[in-house]
């Protein structure tokens, strides 16, 4: 579920990235592109490792492009690239996302241990 979540969060992401400056494609877009990628790609490659521990370790690393992510949209929008509403809007979708993986990584310690 929040694979698919996450999966949906990215394309939001891009269509919101896909309005900033030309100057900020190699800057701001880029990253804030790569670390929106970052979360479905890591839960994935979590999921496909044989160990649980590495499952939740894969998880941590999601919720670090999430937190990562949750900045770069302040600066986006301390820099008028993105508008209030909008960061608000994503803002609100990310959070869900980063509890989600939040439940997900101590339901996988827990299992590990």
């Amino acid at each position: 579920m929040v694979w698919q979540k996450s999966c949906s969060f990215v394309k939001g992401i891009y269509a919101e990235t896909g309005a900033f400056p030309k100057s900020e494609l190699y800057g701001l877009t880029s990253q804030m592109r790569r670390a929106a990628v970052s979360i479905p790609a890591n839960i994935a490659e979590g999921a496909g490792r044989g160990s649980t521990r590495e499952y939740a370790h894969f998880i941590s690393t999601a919720l670090g492009s999430g937190v990562e992510l949750e900045t770069l949209m302040i600066l986006a929008e301390g820099l008028g690239f993105m508008s209030a509403g909008s960061k608000e809007k994503l803002a609100g979708e990310l959070d869900e996302i980063l509890r989600m993986l939040k439940r997900l990584r101590e339901t996988l310690k827990r299992k590990a241990a």
